[in-house]
């Protein structure tokens, strides 16, 4: 288990997608559970880097990281209401399953 992709939700992903990915045994954390509501995205990036989790995310902010060439543990984007949050969650399960972590090592995926 110990190469599971572990995912970082950002401030504006909702808390059902998180539960939703967790009743799965999915290893989830949230940026409100980590206090760390109103820091920058560059914060929330190096955050998910020292706990080697792919990010997912609404905020085109985070395609500007990555296209700016920081190296992360993969950036998995969504445009906003492009999808329901039990599409979200079947997307995110399917990442899940079938990548490696070296697979989403500077990747961007979108949804």
């Amino acid at each position: 288990m110990e190469n599971k992709i572990k995912f970082h939700l950002d401030e504006n992903i909702s808390q059902a997608i998180a539960n939703g990915l967790k009743r799965r045994g999915i290893d989830v954390t949230t940026t409100p559970e980590q206090n760390f509501i109103g820091i920058s995205d560059e914060e929330q990036l190096f955050f998910a880097i020292s706990q080697r989790r792919v990010i997912f995310t609404q905020d085109t902010d985070f395609l500007r990281l990555h296209h700016q060439g920081i190296n992360h543990y993969g950036i998995v984007y969504c445009q906003q209401k492009s999808k329901s949050i039990g599409e979200i969650i079947q997307y995110l399960i399917l990442i899940w399953q079938i990548l490696e972590v070296e697979e989403m090592i500077n990747h961007l995926e979108y949804l």
